[in-house]
């Protein structure tokens, strides 16, 4: 059956039993990945195009297509299968039977444990798994995802013949593009000339030998990047050239050397890249090279494959777990209104589970913080939100968390988590990256290092209000910092559309009497935001105060966010880049 023909929501002929039922609905598995794979790349093909006209819109529109393919895959999957095998369809020993036809139609297929993640969320959903079923899925402890790599991602190499430059020259001539350059010999200049200057400033003598680049371009939102490796006699260096289509033609943007700059362009806080890969295994194996602090789970996330991504680093999770010697314990910070917030001080992520009520003053509803989250996943997260992933019916040993920790899970998480034995089930959680809370860094930061972190905390609510973000709760604690510097949002439940706030100037007060009033005099809509304000509820000291006025007072004025909105009404693209804006030649304007 072709794969086109396969797609869920067509009409199929019944599976016959005389084929054996086993057989024919692993087969149907089969190509219904196969199909949503085919889907996904289409969808990802489409990147170039998006680039070469410009269409920054439509290549968010493909974005949240792409991530909503999966699920509706499933979803409709699912529903085939339980049409078809009737009573059949929750008969574990028949399931046996499929899982056993579907090894044997699997082996051999290109990052063949994204099919098996894909049965495995098959049964999950008609099961309503709890923890794991061994014999009716695929257990993500056991599926290593890179285990069965044994080539290499295809690559362009470039060999240098005398003089970098002319290696440059080849390298930007061999892409293609309808969009004419801007300045090709400048860029070929701009790109020779970083490389060179990065090698100077950390002492490298040696002269570059060849060039490694993945031969499909990567794109994110409206950049394009070549991203390969430098090579001497002696040394690899991660190289990543950002591409800017202007009115006037493409350029060269940004040169990004530096493993922690690589490391943000592929992190947990950004988009994911569109890139046409045929086994997105060689990809991940070439990028951890460049990148071996990034978890492997992190790498498939950016690349597009959220739900591998996921699996994997469930999988470092349970790898972790068989050899940690410390338990479960509240996150570091102060205690949240809405989520009881969790860490294993030994893993770098952390658990957030919504509480069963939510204290004074929050007034949000429980639907209303998980639409929040999964509006989230959607958008564009501009490196200032984390990736929160969603995880269903997990099962952990009791005796893995602090008893206080339990204490807090039982009293206020009750309708969530559940004892069974000796075990923990979390019907429902969130997994994210840990990071250090931005109240909890200022009082223990050298004084220049606080004051960085409060100038990014500025620029965090700049780069999320671009994206058409109020992060709402701007409290220090609602803000961590990542093992870069940057400070990212992670407390979702008061996020709203900065096109759905009504940003107020302060009004003045009348008489003494209004002055000395503990609650507004005037009315305050739900959606009013009074961004005068802010500064009462922020715990700068002096010197940290003084450094966020001067570069971000601006936030503090209504006029501000107005402008915003009305740049925003009128489809006004405001980027924010993946790169830092001392990297960017200021010929890239316009």
């Amino acid at each position: 059956m072709p794969a086109q023909d396969s797609a869920p929501g067509n009409n199929h002929a019944p599976i016959d039993p005389g084929g054996g039922v086993g057989e024919s609905t692993a087969h149907w598995i089969v190509e219904a990945f196969a199909s949503y794979n085919a889907e996904f790349r289409a969808i990802t093909r489409r990147a170039p195009d998006k680039f070469d006209q410009r269409d920054l819109k439509g290549s968010q529109r493909d974005a949240v297509e792409r991530i909503e393919l999966y699920d509706r895959f499933v979803t409709s999957t699912v529903a085939e299968i339980r049409l078809k095998l009737g009573e059949q369809a929750l008969d574990q020993a028949i399931w046996r039977t499929i899982r056993r036809a579907f090894v044997s139609r699997v082996e051999g297929l290109p990052d063949n444990e994204f099919t098996k993640t894909f049965f495995s969320s098959i049964t999950r959903r008609l099961f309503r798994t709890v923890g794991v079923a061994p014999e009716l899925e695929f257990v993500a402890t056991e599926l290593d995802p890179l285990a069965s790599v044994t080539s290499e991602v295809i690559k362009d190499v470039y060999t240098n013949r005398g003089a970098l430059a002319l290696l440059i020259e080849d390298l930007l001539d061999n892409l293609r593009y309808r969009s004419r350059w801007r300045d090709f010999d400048h860029s070929v200049e701009y790109v020779t000339t970083e490389i060179e200057r990065y090698h100077s400033q950390t002492g490298e003598r040696r002269n570059v030998q060849r060039l490694e680049v993945v031969r499909p371009v990567f794109y994110q939102v409206g950049r394009a990047y070549v991203v390969g490796r430098v090579i001497g006699r002696g040394y690899v260096r991660p190289l990543v050239i950002a591409l800017k289509n202007t009115e006037r033609g493409i350029l060269v943007d940004a040169v990004i050397m530096n493993e922690d700059d690589v490391s943000i362009l592929f992190g947990f806080t950004r988009s994911y890249f569109h890139v046409d890969l045929d086994r997105v295994g060689e990809a991940v194996v070439f990028l951890k090279q460049l990148l071996p602090r990034k978890p492997v789970s992190e790498l498939f996330t950016v690349l597009g494959r959220a739900k591998q991504g996921k699996t994997e680093r469930y999988r470092e999770l349970m790898r972790h777990l068989g050899s940690a010697t410390d338990r479960f314990v509240h996150a570091p910070g102060e205690r949240g209104l809405v989520m009881v917030c969790f860490t294993l001080p030994s893993f770098d992520i952390v658990f957030k589970v919504i509480r069963d009520r939510f204290a004074y003053p929050k007034t949000v509803l429980r639907e209303e913080v998980l639409a929040k989250y999964r509006f989230v996943f959607k958008h564009d997260r501009a490196g200032r939100l984390v990736d929160a992933q969603e995880f269903k019916r997990l099962r952990f040993k009791r005796d893995l968390f602090a008893p206080k920790l339990i204490e807090e899970l039982m009293s206020e998480t009750a309708d969530t988590v559940h004892t069974d034995g000796d075990d923990l089930i979390f019907d429902h959680l969130y997994i994210e990256r840990r990071m250090t809370p931005l109240n909890l860094y200022l009082r223990q930061a050298s004084p220049a290092a606080a004051e960085r972190a409060v100038i990014d905390y500025g620029q965090a609510i700049r780069d999320l209000a671009y994206t058409n973000i109020f992060a709402g709760d701007l409290l220090l604690k609602n803000f961590g910092v990542t093992r870069h510097g940057r400070v990212i949002f992670y407390d979702y439940d008061e996020l709203c559309q900065l096109s759905d706030c009504r940003f107020r100037d302060l009004p003045q007060a009348q008489n003494e009497d209004d002055e000395m009033r503990g609650e507004p005099w005037f009315y305050v809509a739900d959606n009013d935001v009074f961004p005068e304000t802010f500064i009462k509820f922020l715990s700068f000291d002096a010197t940290q105060q003084a450094a966020f006025l001067r570069v971000h007072g601006d936030v503090l004025t209504a006029d501000f966010w107005r402008q915003l909105q009305t740049r925003i009404a009128e489809d006004e693209v405001l980027e924010v880049l993946p790169y830092s804006h001392h990297r960017v030649r200021v010929a890239s304007s316009g």
